[in-house]
């Protein structure tokens, strides 16, 4: 068994393509740097990330896929599951030893294995646009916690740069410790330091600005008012509005 280990970053994935191909051996496992090596390994290299090279794999992969497939590859990847970064290398691989495009081979299960997860991903996606409930902090900027199944929160910054371009606000993925701030122009990664208070889902009132907690009162009578409870299904209710996301909800706190 040929082993490669690598970063578990993406440009490293990329980097272990062009290696394997460089080398003309194609690993059998992908591990981490420190992650212990099979009971039946022969054979081991370390893959040194490299910007130039997985720029030459990726401008490649694009040349062989379309848009919408690159796409989906990104959201295989930000999905986090296990062994969906050997799912990847097969997939890359397939794509560059064929002479013919392989999107619509649905007898591969790679690429059934592929489509799917992509689609799970994009869902979530599509939950954190329909669930984020900012919070206005006490310094103007707009807040809201996000603990999303999968790493989507990249894949809707075009949508929030654009919806809430006159703003400042910060979305953050408390589950991974990291988030964006938009800063009126751009949007940066950021991480906090502290950031235990934030896993009830709301900040702390002496953080929030004055109007804030008014206007979540406002919110929450407005969503009784319209709530006809003889119509009340709570098992529809869980299935079009998920209940981990109802920590993060003003209308269900």
């Amino acid at each position: 068994m040929i082993i490669f280990r690598y970063d578990k970053t993406f440009e490293g994935l990329l980097t272990t393509v062009f290696d394997a191909y460089s080398r003309k051996e194609f690993p059998e496992k992908l591990l981490s740097e420190t992650e212990p090596l099979p009971l039946f390994a022969e054979q081991e290299h370390t893959v040194i990330t490299e910007t130039n090279k997985s720029s030459r794999v990726w401008k490649a992969l694009n040349r062989k896929v379309s848009k919408e497939i690159s796409s989906m590859l990104m959201h295989v990847w930000l999905s986090e599951l296990p062994g969906s970064d050997e799912l990847l290398f097969r997939y890359i691989r397939k794509t560059f030893d064929s002479p013919h495009p392989i999107a619509t081979n649905f007898a591969d299960d790679d690429i059934i294995e592929v489509e799917k997860i992509a689609k799970k991903v994009s869902r979530e996606r599509l939950h954190l646009i329909q669930f984020v409930r900012f919070q206005k902090a006490a310094d103007d900027i707009f807040f809201a916690p996000v603990s999303p199944i999968y790493n989507a929160l990249p894949l809707t910054l075009p949508y929030f740069t654009d919806r809430f371009a006159g703003q400042k606000w910060l979305i953050y993925d408390i589950k991974r410790r990291y988030g964006y701030y938009y800063d009126l122009k751009t949007a940066s990664e950021v991480t906090l330091d502290d950031d235990k208070h934030l896993l009830s889902g709301k900040l702390n009132e002496e953080l929030m600005a004055q109007d804030e907690k008014l206007f979540q009162d406002l919110w929450k009578s407005y969503f009784q008012a319209l709530t006809i409870k003889e119509r009340l299904n709570p098992r529809l209710q869980r299935q079009h509005m998920p209940r981990r996301f109802w920590k993060f909800l003003p209308e269900k706190n």
